[in-house]
């Protein structure tokens, strides 16, 4: 098939690169015109595993193309993915206004197209959100009707940073929500060579099938915290407790997420919490197991610092920066807000990213950095090393491979803090070495 996919993050790189692997002409459309000219050059705008190559295959195969061009793509094409972003507003709603904006864009350019278009959407949005701005928009700016030359799907994605490639193509499900079962068949025929099953159903089951999944994920997280934080003052391994918890695997599901440790953070557990909060409250529905999952992550953030904080030293090292393994995106990360806490109470930091260079950072992910930390760079070093050698606490913020042997680099005086149990056996440590939920 001949796709357009709006909106060059994430979800649109790996969308793009994968569809364009599978045989199909792809054109990625993105106001940034660095991305545009990064994914036109057959490379990643983004640090992703495989997705490089990816790019680098389906650019010089010439099944991919790149452009700003909105009346260029959709003229090219007959199927058009909107991945763009749907952050969060100060109230904790979503902001649909880059929805928006791509479904007056595709609106307009459709009005000059004598030919049928798909439009499916990939952004997270909240239920109710397709039906109620997303489709009026576009039928009003392309003239048409839904069914006369103009078909809607919501497929929402499960693509996790750092695994997003293989995601794609083994995801738990695929989930169409459909207007009609011509436009279903059409995106079912896109995933034909992707594992597992494909659910069929109404838009808006589609849209909360997302949230049920990102909210859980952060209410196990937040669980697994606390099960922490009381296993260590009863002198209990929680990890021993959680290796036995997590063997049920009839009743208590799946040990992904089951791991006392660090906050989670990144560009979709927060924001989709937000937006389910806010929707309860202003349909009146009282969500206080959500509410309280906000509130338990804030609290592991604070967990944090308290254990920097009572060490007495000054001189600190983060090691990792991005929320997650073999990703760089810094948004709402939990390691931002620490090292942001950190130099704003006088603290000498010193923080090491193998992921995360300072110069790449662009679109969004730069403009949260600019936002959040703009001195970053004068706290960045080079290597592990210079990190250990400048610091009396050095802190692990996630499970890097590089990390796990930095014990055996410090001296006597220095003390490691591992909010993620980077290393399994933790018998033949002494104090100087503590976990944030052990």
């Amino acid at each position: 098939m001949r796709v357009s996919v709006f909106g060059l993050g994430y979800v649109g790189c790996v969308s793009a690169a994968c569809l364009a692997r599978e045989g199909h002409f792809v054109a990625g459309v993105d106001p940034n015109e660095a991305k545009v000219e990064t994914i036109r050059n057959g490379s990643s705008p983004i640090i992703e595993p495989g997705l490089e190559e990816a790019l680098r295959d389906a650019a010089q195969g010439g099944r991919i193309t790149a452009t700003t061009n909105v009346n260029e793509a959709i003229a090219a094409t007959d199927v058009s993915f909107v991945c763009v972003g749907t952050p969060s507003l100060d109230s904790g709603s979503l902001d649909l206004s880059y929805v928006r904006r791509v479904c007056e864009q595709i609106g307009g350019a459709l009005r000059g197209k004598p030919s049928s278009h798909t439009v499916v959407f990939r952004s997270t949005m909240l239920p109710g959100s397709t039906d109620g701005e997303a489709i009026p928009l576009l039928t009003e700016s392309a003239g048409r009707r839904i069914g006369d030359g103009l078909d809607v799907c919501y497929n929402p994605e499960f693509l996790r940073e750092g695994t997003a490639i293989a995601d794609f193509y083994d995801p738990p499900r695929t989930v169409i929500g459909e207007t009609s079962s011509a436009a279903g068949d059409r995106v079912a025929e896109i995933y034909r060579n992707c594992n597992g099953p494909v659910v069929r159903t109404d838009i808006r089951t589609a849209e909360m099938v997302k949230y049920a999944d990102n909210t859980f994920h952060a209410l196990k997280i937040a669980y697994a915290n606390e099960i922490g934080s009381l296993c260590k003052e009863m002198g209990v391994d929680s990890h021993k407790v959680m290796d036995i918890f997590v063997l049920d695997t009839k009743l208590n599901l799946s040990p992904v997420y089951l791991r006392p440790g660090s906050a989670f953070g990144g560009s979709c557990l927060p924001k989709d919490l937000r937006a389910l909060i806010q929707r309860g409250k202003e349909l009146d529905v009282d969500t206080p197991v959500l509410r309280a999952v906000v509130e338990s992550n804030e609290r592991q953030k604070r967990l944090a610092f308290q254990m920097i904080r009572k060490t007495g030293r000054k001189k600190i090292g983060v090691l990792g920066l991005s929320f997650k393994n073999d990703t760089d995106d810094l948004r709402e990360s939990p390691a931002v807000d620490l090292v942001e806490t950190l130099v704003g109470k006088g603290y000498d930091v010193a923080v090491y990213d193998p992921n995360v260079s300072i110069e790449a950072l662009i679109g969004s992910n730069k403009a949260f950095i600019d936002r959040e930390l703009p001195h970053l760079s004068v706290l960045m070093r080079g290597s592990l090393q210079e990190v250990v050698d400048h610091a009396d606490v050095i802190v692990i913020t996630k499970r890097d491979k590089s990390f796990a042997g930095v014990y055996s680099l410090l001296g006597s005086s220095q003390t490691l803090i591992d909010l993620v149990r980077i290393q399994k056996d933790t018998a033949d440590f002494d104090g100087r070495y503590q976990g944030i939920g052990w």
